[in-house]
């Protein structure tokens, strides 16, 4: 078998405590499509975005993810939670089997700073096997606006990628065109589901392993179900799709060692960037000086 069935769902949601809401979604997904495999959801829809809802692993949010799984016999991705770690704070993506057990958790790597404030980078790709499948990997929202975490991950092997976000800013068609552009240089699934309404701005979509758009969501709440077939990746990667480039097999014959990889590099134009940090307005005007036209 090489087909995977998922289910993003692309939820209309409220910061705060979701998880009844997720438990909801997922059970009526199921019982209308039973075929589906797995269930992905957007980042930190548990709670939204607030690093106060950080918890220690194995806390509250994460049994309850795993109870859904287990509940609806899938495979849940279930988009990520802020875990707080040695009084470290990661966003972090668990990843569910069937039978409730956690089979990896992935911490994003790209924090979105200096916005993404008081939340450490993770340091670790992460793939994981689904049996008689194939091998699926799994970013976050920002990660994917770094290239070298996708290629990472179709290095790795991964056939899919599992891409949750909450995006709600106007950089949402960028998103859209990187997304596209991840699954036509690696020649995989890419699977990248945001979040909708108040945490969010929708379209959700679902690229092939040429670049093709197989489905976009608008901007409110859907479930985005397709059945993903993984042969197909492993025949476009041998033979290019339609035909055409032979994009990884290219890149691993390749001769080129690229200046950025190589041990011990600085690049002076990035070095003059200056300091991470929020952009300022323009600094407030000087308070005018009255002269006292006082007569006498």
């Amino acid at each position: 078998m090489s087909h995977l069935a998922v289910a993003g769902l692309q939820l209309d949601l409220q910061a705060g405590d979701n998880l009844d809401r997720i438990a909801d979604e997922v059970a009526a997904t199921k019982r209308r499509l039973s075929w589906v495999d797995l269930v992905l959801i957007g980042e930190l829809s548990a709670y939204g975005p607030s690093v106060v809802h950080a918890q220690a692993p194995g806390g509250v949010a994460e049994t309850r993810l795993r109870a859904i799984a287990r509940d609806n016999r899938v495979w849940l991705v279930g988009g990520s939670i802020f875990e707080r770690v040695d009084g470290v704070i990661y966003n972090t993506c668990p990843v569910i089997d069937p039978n409730g057990e956690v089979v990896l958790k992935y911490r994003k790597i790209y924090p979105f700073r200096p916005y993404e404030a008081g939340v450490a980078a993770g340091a670790e790709c992460m793939v994981f096997d689904i049996p008689q499948v194939g091998r699926i990997g799994v970013s976050i929202c920002y990660d994917m606006w770094f290239p070298e975490t996708t290629r990472t991950l179709a290095w790795m092997g991964a056939e899919v990628i599992l891409h949750p976000g909450m995006t709600n800013t106007i950089d949402r068609d960028v998103e859209l065109a990187i997304a596209r552009a991840s699954a036509a240089q690696n020649q995989c699934y890419f699977v990248d589901v945001n979040l909708a309404g108040h945490l969010g701005n929708g379209r959700s979509a679902v690229f092939g392993p040429g670049g093709e758009v197989i489905y976009e969501a608008g901007s409110g709440r859907d479930i985005i179900a397709v059945e993903l077939d993984l042969a197909h990746v492993r025949r476009v990667r041998e033979r290019g799709w339609h035909g055409l480039g032979q994009v990884l097999k290219s890149y691993r014959d390749g001769p080129a060692s690229f200046p950025p990889y190589r041990e011990g590099a600085v690049s002076a134009s990035l070095a003059a960037l200056g300091p991470l940090e929020k952009p300022q307005g323009l600094a407030p005007p000087a308070p005018l000086k009255i002269q006292d036209q006082t007569e006498g």
